[in-house]
């Protein structure tokens, strides 16, 4: 099979640790700027508006806005990725997976600076341990991304494995199978609009990674019968 594996609130618990990767930022490249806490504060709070879902309509490519391609935020994301922790030992369930025979792909949304998301991985130490990396949001739309997928591998059966569902709207084939990672901190928007996600077929829900072992399972006894 194909397991697919988003990164941010996925692989990495990247979120928890935003205010003080801008508190950092600040220390470094605004010495001058009293009150660094409290602007670090704001910021996180301007951050987390970008992490809010958008349901069904990543349909496009998209840019970010130019004071989000500055220097400023790409030494924020380089502090960020240092501060960043594996989720549920996640390196290693992608080394079991990989044994198991399974083709493990990150498919994750860029950053708002060109290649940081490859940066990030590789500062985690799994930029390696996939087989393929695939980037949507800015050169490719998700549906291009998995035509791209589809055109590498072919057509089995493709594990989806995101904390944000809202983005399985639409997307895949009748061979994908959508695995929600219940991570808290992007759970509480889909809690205000989960009547969204029946929408989806093959839709699975984890609150541990290596339950995905207990899905493939599954796949396999549902899609066999």
């Amino acid at each position: 099979m194909i397991v697919a594996f988003d990164f941010d609130g996925t692989l990495a618990d990247t979120y928890s640790c935003i205010g003080e990767a801008f508190k950092r930022t600040l220390e470094r490249r605004c010495r001058w700027l009293p009150g660094k806490g409290l602007w670090a504060k704001l910021l996180t709070k301007i951050e987390l508006q970008f992490e809010r879902p958008t349901f069904g309509r990543h349909k496009r490519k998209s840019k970010p806005p130019f004071f989000l391609r500055t220097k400023f935020f790409e030494k924020w994301f380089e502090e960020r990725a240092k501060l960043t922790k594996p989720i549920d030992d996640s390196p290693e369930l992608l080394k079991k997976l990989k044994e198991h025979g399974h083709i493990v792909i990150s498919f994750s949304a860029e950053d708002f600076i060109d290649g940081m998301k490859a940066r990030r991985l590789k500062e985690m130490g799994i930029y390696d341990l996939f087989d393929d990396v695939i980037v949507f949001g800015r050169e490719l739309t998700i549906d291009e991304a998995f035509r791209l997928v589809r055109e590498k591998y072919g057509d089995e059966v493709f594990i989806w494995v995101d904390d944000k569902p809202w983005r399985f709207i639409g997307h895949g084939d009748e061979n994908t199978e959508y695995v929600w990672y219940y991570f808290p901190f992007t759970a509480k928007f889909v809690e205000k609009n989960r009547e969204r996600l029946t929408l989806l077929p093959h839709l699975h829900v984890i609150r541990d990674l290596w339950s995905i072992f207990d899905v493939i399972e599954r796949v396999k006894t549902e899609r066999s019968s």
